[in-house]
């Protein structure tokens, strides 16, 4: 069970997600968002800000990934045990939705700091026993269930969450930062407290005024289909009449309640994830004054023990100030070479564990891991067999391994990963393809350490930022990608890696993009990885150098305080 330090200092920001990767056997996180929020809740804490976290706490998980025959799909609950972890919070609290009164408890989850400092973070719990049984199970799934199941889940935490720091003493926050429009009914309830307050027979200008100074709100969604959309019918059945009617112009319009529109109305800042990101929201969003601020990891969270070692040699106080990886372009190449290797040693281990199958050392490896849904392009680098295959030919070899989930309901992803795998079949021996199950933290660490090469091809622009570029930079895993997220500020041409398909202001083309990618994989990346690997040991060492110090959770949090929280 893990310790429990209390809280002592009162909270001044309360973040708001419906998911944080905390650890890799709690299974509240399905894939980059949620990593993304643990890695902001430990950069918190590492700077000791005074920020409480609240989430829920995901019984059954988001789903544990299987692949059979053929690279088909199928997706089990992936469950955990609280109770066997954490401990609980003393409050219980209460929110009625469809009409009856939800009672809902918190564990308590303390992320500690490199210099000592505790960040409580709250999983929202509605499994007790005086609960009907329709909503003990609230909290359980990750993005399961159904519409209707969504917009329940998302009462809990905005409302349920606003409910439980109240009742654990948190009145004076100032700042409730919204990580994606799941938590926007958080402004409701902050709404209904002052118009409770002011005993007022109506919502006033000032009372929404009031509420707008107190919200931060962060879309990570470049795509429309993304932001969450509830009928009025359905939000009238689970909150009620009144709340309804509270929301009717404030973000439920038309007959729609978009979740999104409710948290720009409400919040006095808003941001996107990188700036290419911003640029793409304000042309969803034009009435909405949205800034940009770029995404980080955690680098002692994604640092490989190898290159953690490398750095606590040539490089002083780099944990706790990141910044200070700057200084990584004075790193021996030498050294680099050798960490590189015991990197890539322990990831071809763990691919034999998991798969069977024996990759070689020696042989030039990219890796491909994120979440198996279309705009994403899995199987791009198979569109021509016979060429890739003459291409690993020319060149001493080409393993590629990929690793991610599909949803359950993305047909189109599941069926990209089977590509993939009938890709590896035709290619056999000539060009190993594996693809891993069971995508989480662990696994992402192993391979953005591990690999030689980060390949990317998102439809542009449709990626918001993309984290696991960051962290294989980190580890001297230069990306080979297509100009979007914040690749667009990562990338120096032939210095911190690779681009292809065109600059960023171009749209994807598929038929340019994949030749583009096969001649800078045949003329730039494999011969010099072969041929020159003192010039590809520079590119390494200059993508840790130039990308580590910026895109590090330290320099994010640092601009959340100065732009978002003191706002």
């Amino acid at each position: 069970m893990t310790d429990r330090r209390p809280t002592r200092t009162p909270a001044r920001i309360a973040y708001f997600s419906m998911e944080a990767g905390l650890e890799n056997h709690i299974h509240t996180y399905s894939g980059g968002l949620g990593v993304l929020a643990g890695d902001t809740l430990r950069a918190a804490a590492d700077l000791g800000l005074p920020l409480v976290g609240i989430t829920l706490v995901h019984r059954q998980g988001y789903l544990r990934q299987r692949l059979g025959p053929g690279g088909a799909q199928s997706a089990d609950p992936d469950p955990w045990t609280p109770e066997d972890e954490l401990e609980l919070a003393e409050p219980v609290v209460e929110v009625v939705l469809r009409g009856r009164p939800v009672r809902i408890r918190a564990f308590e989850y303390p992320v500690r700091g490199v210099r000592g400092s505790v960040v409580p973070v709250y999983l929202l719990d509605t499994d007790l026993p005086e609960n009907h049984e329709d909503d003990r199970g609230l909290t359980d799934r990750l993005y399961g269930g159904d519409q209707r199941y969504r917009l329940l889940q998302e009462a809990v935490l905005g409302l349920g969450g606003l409910a439980l720091l109240r009742a654990l003493g948190h009145r004076g926050i100032r700042t409730f930062h919204l990580n994606e429009g799941h938590s926007s009914l958080l402004a409701l309830g902050l709404l209904e407290e002052r118009w409770g307050e002011k005993q007022r027979s109506s919502v006033t200008n000032r009372d929404e005024t009031a509420v707008r100074k107190l919200c931060a709100f962060t879309t990570h969604t470049p795509v429309p289909a993304g932001h969450d959309r509830f009928p009025e019918e359905m939000v009238r059945e689970i909150l009620g009449d009144e709340r309804a009617d509270r929301l009717a112009g404030r973000g439920l319009d038309d007959g729609v309640l978009n979740m999104t529109h409710l948290a720009l109305h409400f919040s006095r800042f808003v941001n996107g994830v990188a700036a290419r990101h911003a640029m793409v929201s304000r042309e969803m969003f034009p009435d909405a004054t949205i800034h940009a601020i770029t995404n980080g990891v955690h680098v002692p969270t994604w640092t490989s023990p190898p290159l953690a070692a490398l750095f606590d040699r040539h490089i002083d106080d780099w944990l706790r100030e990141p910044f200070n990886l700057r200084h990584a372009v004075f790193l021996p190449l030498h050294e680099l070479r050798a960490a590189r290797a015991d990197a890539k040693a322990r990831f071809i281990t763990a691919v034999r564990e998991r798969s069977g199958m024996k990759l070689d050392p020696a042989v030039a490896t990219l890796g491909f891991a994120r979440r198996a849904t279309p705009y994403k392009r899995a199987d791009l680098l198979f569109r021509d067999i016979e060429r890739l295959r003459e291409i690993a030919g020319r060149h001493g070899g080409l393993q590629i391994v990929y690793a991610g989930k599909s949803h359950p309901r993305d047909g189109e992803g599941q069926a990209m990963i089977k590509r993939v795998h009938h890709a590896g079949e035709v290619l056999g021996d000539d060009v190993p393809v594996v693809w891993l199950e069971g995508y989480d933290m662990e696994l992402g660490g192993l391979m953005t350490s591990g690999v030689d090469v980060w390949l990317n091809n998102p439809v542009k622009p449709k990626e918001a930022s993309g984290t696991s570029g960051m962290k294989a930079a980190l580890n001297g895993v230069p990306s080979l990608s297509t100009v979007d997220g914040w690749w667009v500020e990562g990338l120096v041409e032939g210095v911190t890696g690779w681009s292809f398909g065109g600059e960023w202001r171009e749209p994807s083309d598929d038929e340019d993009e994949v030749e583009s990618l096969y001649r800078k994989l045949d003329e730039v990346v494999l011969p010099m990885y072969r041929e020159d690997p003192d010039a590809f040991d520079r590119v390494r060492r200059n993508a840790i150098a130039l990308c580590g110090p910026y895109f590090s959770a330290r320099r994010m949090m640092h601009q959340y305080v100065e732009r978002a929280y003191r706002g």
